[in-house]
């Protein structure tokens, strides 16, 4: 198993974070065959927007093979929310048209088409104590490692030394890896959100602690 690098993100890593985004989309498990109609459906809103706005924030892993993960953040999650409708979604809701009909018999593409047009910008509360966000998504060959523990916390004090008090991020229920990843580095559960398997968890961590 060949080591790996991790270094902030620059221009040209678009392609392969999405692909990162693609392969881990579903729960954390490899969500290609559910996106053969769009493969970069879920990292035109997971990945993106980070890279173009946030790119400070970013962390890129990297080995002999290409990207195989990456961490990212939003400093001010309003904030970046506000700059993801004025100046990234008119595109998406332009390529994209939203799916009709039954939303029972949409495929996966046509949900996240959906989101396009219909986004979420849930923040948790107390939004004070913890305004930023975090994303994090690694391939299989670089799980297990301490890469991804290494990767949040440099993002996170990234975020500290730019005067953040904390972060939070979100994760599915059915994703019970991610979430013992998350409580051993100190996120505590805010909030549920959503049916109770198909829903979303949020966390978050105190950063001047």
């Amino acid at each position: 198993m060949s080591p790996c690098i991790i270094r902030p993100v620059q221009p040209g890593d678009e392609a392969g974070a999405y692909r990162v985004c693609l392969k881990t989309g579903d729960n954390g498990q490899d969500g290609e065959p559910f996106y053969v109609g769009d493969p970069d459906a879920l990292g035109r809103i997971f990945v993106g927007p980070y890279l173009k706005f946030e790119p400070a924030l970013g962390l890129v892993l990297e080995d002999e093979a290409g990207i195989c993960g990456y961490a990212l953040g939003a400093f001010d999650s309003l904030a970046f929310y506000a700059r993801y409708e004025a100046e990234w979604r008119p595109w998406l809701t332009m390529l994209f048209r939203a799916p009709t009909g039954d939303p029972a018999r949409w495929t996966r593409v046509q949900h996240i088409h959906h989101v396009y047009h219909h986004p979420d910008y849930f923040c948790p509360e107390p939004y004070a104590e913890y305004p930023s966000h975090l994303h994090i998504d690694l391939l299989p060959r670089a799980q297990g490692r301490g890469y991804g523990r290494r990767m949040l916390e440099q993002v996170m004090e990234k975020l500290r030394q730019r005067g953040s008090p904390g972060a939070h991020l979100g994760v599915s229920p059915r994703n019970v890896r991610a979430l013992g990843f998350y409580h051993q580095l100190g996120f505590r559960e805010l909030v549920r959100v959503g049916p109770e398997n198909d829903g979303c968890v949020y966390l978050a961590k105190r950063l001047n602690e």
